[in-house]
């Protein structure tokens, strides 16, 4: 079973999420408006779940390195204002 938290409530309180998780074999669910939006799985689950996929679907996680960049969503600079907008490492 795993825990719920709406997501306003876990940016809030991320740490100790993390601590749950990863000390206290727990699963946090994300929500938005009371349906799931992300979870929160340990290092050592998340490679459980990869053994267990299938070889031809992609990895359920890759490196940070090959993540590609993508243009924020329309409006969203807008709304967060610098926050949403991607800088490049080092500049």
């Amino acid at each position: 079973m795993a825990y719920e938290i709406p997501v306003t409530q876990a940016r809030a309180e991320l740490a100790d999420l993390i601590n749950r998780v990863v000390y206290g074999n727990e699963r946090v669910v994300v929500t938005r408006h009371g349906k799931p939006l992300v979870a929160l799985v340990s290092a050592a689950d998340l490679e459980k779940l990869e053994a267990d996929r299938e070889p031809a679907e992609e990895p359920v996680i890759s490196t940070v390195a090959a993540v590609r960049s993508v243009a924020s969503a329309a409006g969203e600079q807008g709304r967060f204002g610098l926050a949403a907008r991607h800088r490049e490492p080092g500049t």
